[in-house]
């Protein structure tokens, strides 16, 4: 499974395959989402830590400030005449959620909406959605118990995310992942069947832009972004020989950007209004 595109360009395939799916992960109820935020902690600290102890000897030189990003944090930024919710999740009932709701009530232009912060996080409605707005999407379906092999596997119950999606290679792997997803056949959960060769890869777009690796399917992004207007979302795509086809949207954590990511974001986040 890769997390990124490919840095090499092959001749005329502008994005190299690093390994099959048949590889999976070692653990089939790994989360490969949200992970290492002690790791990325501590690491934040130690560097806040030798900046203070450089600026005591010397001047420390930056372009330009960027906001701390903070967990769970948000910010509204006003562009294009309309105001845009910076988050790291917008999930039913969070902070961003309600943020939306509150100046949709009040009349005010506000992207993403409510409807597409929905939409967009469960998979066969945004795959749905996507679809008819033209983005190339897997094939997928909704089961109980049945799955094609190998796949990829979504819970659909009220607490799943697409953040934490599962790669299925065998029926024994399959058998243990859906009691986890489905908790014990309680809900139904969704299955995207993987063709011979196919590999995984995940982006992260900022209002529509990619940013390294990444750059390869900003074409994807933006039409992403012009669908749902989500300013920050990871974006899950299958790649099969020449073809990228979406996955899912899922939130993303400030902690996974990259640091050209990161300084893209900052760059949106100039004028901003925070919460």
């Amino acid at each position: 499974m890769n997390d990124r595109w490919s840095e090499t360009e092959e001749p005329g395939d502008e994005l190299q395959t690093e390994s099959t799916v048949a590889s999976g992960p070692a653990n089939p109820l790994a989360r490969p989402g949200m992970n290492r935020r002690a790791t990325a902690r501590e690491k934040l600290l130690s560097q806040m830590h030798a900046r203070a102890v450089a600026g005591s000897t010397r001047a420390h030189l930056v372009s330009k400030k960027e906001p701390a990003l903070i967990r769970d944090s948000l910010a509204v930024v006003r562009r294009d005449h309309a105001y845009h919710v910076i988050a790291e999740d917008y999930s039913y009932k969070t902070e961003a959620y309600y943020t939306i709701l509150e100046r949709e009530l009040a009349g005010e232009d506000i992207h993403p909406s409510s409807r597409n912060v929905l939409d967009a996080f469960v998979v066969p409605i945004c795959l749905e959605r996507a679809k008819l707005a033209g983005i190339p999407v897997v094939e997928w379906g909704i089961s109980q118990a049945y799955v094609p092999l190998p796949a990829i596997l979504y819970g659909l119950n009220y607490f799943a995310t697409a953040s934490d999606f599962f790669v299925v290679q065998d029926n024994e792997q399959a058998k243990d992942v859906i009691k986890h997803i489905t908790n014990k056949g309680k809900y139904p959960f969704c299955y995207q069947k993987l063709d011979d060769g196919a590999t995984i890869h995940t982006c992260t777009a900022v209002f529509g832009r990619t940013a390294g690796s990444c750059a390869a399917i900003e074409g994807y992004a933006a039409l992403i972004y012009e669908l749902f207007s989500i300013p920050l979302v990871s974006m899950v795509f299958v790649k099969t020989g020449k073809q990228v086809a979406l996955s899912s949207l899922a939130p993303t954590r400030y902690t996974h950007l990259t640091v050209d990511e990161r300084s893209l974001l900052a760059a949106y986040r100039d004028e901003q209004e925070f919460l």
